[in-house]
């Protein structure tokens, strides 16, 4: 039993493309799907297969380079951050994104601050 998932799928993805590898499978759950359909929309990676109990991710290279240089998880289940709508955090000023789990579902930063929503924090990506 995983204490922390999301922090295991950000682990995987990391160290898939450290290994370079084509696509990595993660458990499947409802957050870990909509984490990794922003990852698709956002285009840090290449496509997102749901199977009954995975979650296939293809990763995406630019020039033998992957495209993801770093994953941060900000908000674990020992340390709760949350954010409001004005205070959401740019990530490398602007090139990366973060996610968060709103009320209305699970947004990235600028689509969350759009809508005026803040909420848990959950990680950053550039």
């Amino acid at each position: 039993m995983l204490t922390d998932p999301i922090a295991d799928m950000l682990t995987r993805i990391r160290n898939a493309h450290l290994a370079l590898h084509k696509e990595v499978n993660v458990p499947r759950s409802k957050m870990k799907e909509a984490l990794a359909a922003i990852l698709k929309q956002e285009g840090y990676v290449e496509d997102v297969a749901v199977a009954d109990s995975n979650i296939t991710i293809t990763l995406k290279y630019l020039k033998g380079k992957a495209v993801i240089s770093g994953l941060k998880r900000i908000s674990t289940p020992g340390r709760r951050v949350y954010v409001g709508a004005h205070k959401i955090p740019r990530v490398q000023n602007g090139l990366g994104i973060c996610i968060l789990s709103t009320s209305s579902g699970v947004l990235d930063g600028m689509t969350a601050h759009d809508k005026k929503v803040g909420g848990e924090l959950l990680c950053e990506i550039w």
